[in-house]
């Protein structure tokens, strides 16, 4: 298996995209957010010290996905042309979820699967920085990318 960031010697380096064709490129990505009932309840009906929790979760979804270059280091910095967030509250018998989703695509030389990534679990830490006054047992997990298209290697779905 070729490792496309490391170099002839091992070393880790920034892969060479310019000769790459410039084609549409999309990611999808999820995350989980579970929390006790009586934070979820709290976050539900805007309840919360801080504020607007989930809000706040998709502008700083937003946010890390434009950034995504300064905080994963062989990241190519990416012209984004659309970035959505969406925060889905999911109410089970024994605790809350919230389901982050994000959708973030280009037209460029490498794909958005990191920046896709970056901002459901920025948006989760959000939640959980927001909610965390009233439990701090609250679990972020299932970070995962779920599509991917355009690119040499096309489509991917988990």
């Amino acid at each position: 298996m070729d490792l496309t960031h490391l170099n002839a010697a091992g070393e880790a380096h920034m892969v060479d995209v310019g000769a790459k064709d410039e084609t549409r490129r999309a990611a999808d990505a999820e995350a989980h957010v579970h929390m006790p009932l009586a934070a979820f309840a709290a976050l539900r009906a805007g309840n919360l010290k801080k504020g607007d929790a989930l809000g706040a979760a998709r502008i700083a979804g937003i946010m890390a996905a434009k950034r995504t270059s300064e905080l994963i280091p062989l990241c190519h910095p990416i012209a984004l042309t659309k970035i959505e967030i969406t925060c889905e509250l999911i109410e089970h018998e024994s605790h809350g979820e919230v389901l982050v989703c994000s959708h973030v695509e280009c037209h460029g030389r490498t794909g958005v699967e990191m920046e896709a990534l970056t901002a459901v679990s920025v948006a989760a830490l959000t939640i959980y920085d927001m909610c965390k006054a009233l439990d701090k047992g609250i679990v972020i997990e299932q970070i995962q990318l779920l599509a991917k298209s355009g690119g040499k290697s096309g489509n991917w779905h988990r």
